[in-house]
């Protein structure tokens, strides 16, 4: 027979998050601390790497870099690094520069499309220079990150980046194809955030499996980098409903506007009839809104939320799941911490 956790595996995933919520909460500090010497090792890597002859090129990338970021991607490389040998690996430091060079490239093209003037802050590339100068430079970040790759020697390795940035780019595609789409699908949804978000953090922590020559645990490195992804992702698409603006980096909303077909959105225009659902299809197709707070109202009570938040709690379960089939270690307890603390925004 079935217990109630096997019966209920969303259950499961938020009493795991809750009761760690109650316990003294983990921060990102801490969980970087187990790998300081190493994080501090990789993120003057992520600067050094970057060599061009043309001043503007180096002008760009230094900046967008400077922009900061909590370089979450090579954290998790880090991590599964000492997983794999709990020793320093030069190896997998570079590693981890070259998956934060590739997602700042994709920042980059992220906000000349958003037509994003902030990030994090600051002035993004495009709104400092252009949009042009943006693209080029998010195009020799992601080039300059290849030529690092090749260095490793390794066809396995490179045949993981260059599948996982081809995905990468479709699903960018992929979100700009469904645009202001009210008939994006949960399933469309899915394969774009696949592309754009989980693939990287793939990357990031197979990719370590690979280089530290760890075939047994390349399934769940795997596991937990898509399945991750996906929970960071929908909790971020929550987020834009009932999030802090000021903690965002955004005004909450802007995805209404922007019309980005997000799992909000998509499980709201399901669960609304009549003039609600109507206003809520004008909105995501034409981008105008006269009153943002009346469509995120719809939206809170369209049941939408609470969905989407079980649907984050399934992914990140399984993604616990896979780490739990790794060797108990103060480094594997730091993936579990990622994912509580990822989490834990929720609630």
């Amino acid at each position: 027979m079935l217990d109630n956790e096997q019966l209920n595996p969303t259950s499961t995933a938020i009493n795991a998050v809750t009761k760690d919520s109650n316990s003294t909460p983990v921060t990102y500090q801490q969980i970087q601390s187990i790998i300081a010497d190493d994080f501090e090792i990789m993120d003057k890597q992520v600067y050094g790497s970057l060599s061009s002859k043309v001043k503007l090129v180096m002008s760009v990338s230094q900046h967008v870099i400077n922009a900061g970021g909590k370089r979450m991607r090579p954290l998790i490389s880090l991590l599964c690094s000492r997983i794999c040998n709990d020793q320093p690996s030069q190896a997998a430091m570079h590693l981890g520069a070259i998956t934060e060079m590739l997602h700042t490239a994709t920042l980059v093209h992220d906000d000349v499309i958003d037509a994003s003037g902030m990030r994090r802050g600051k002035p993004t590339a495009n709104a400092t220079w252009d949009n042009a100068t943006a693209v080029l430079v998010g195009d020799y970040l992601i080039a300059r990150s290849f030529n690092l790759l090749v260095g490793f020697g390794s066809l396995p390795l490179l045949q993981l980046f260059s599948d996982g940035t081809c995905d990468i780019a479709e699903g960018e595609v992929l979100q700009l194809q469904h645009q202001h789409d009210p008939k994006a699908t949960e399933a469309d949804y899915m394969k774009i955030i696949d592309g754009k978000t989980s693939r990287l953090f793939m990357m990031a922590s197979q990719g370590v499996a690979i280089l530290e020559n760890r075939p047994e645990y390349n399934d769940a490195f795997a596991k937990f980098g898509q399945h991750f992804g996906n929970a960071f992702q929908i909790i971020d698409d929550v987020l834009d409903f009932v999030g802090d603006s000021e903690v965002l980096g955004k005004n909450v909303g802007d995805d209404i506007a922007e019309g980005k077909p997000t799992l909000p959105l998509i499980k709201a225009l399901e669960m609304t009839t009549g003039d609600t659902h109507e206003k809520l299809r004008i909105a995501i197709q034409t981008g105008e809104v006269q009153d943002t707070g009346e469509i995120i109202e719809i939206v809170k009570t369209s049941g939408a939320l609470a969905y989407c938040r079980d649907k984050a709690m399934q992914e990140s379960e399984i993604a616990r799941q896979a780490v739990l089939t790794l060797p108990d270690s103060r480094y594997r307890q730091g993936l579990l911490d990622l994912m509580t603390l990822a989490s834990q925004r929720l609630y």
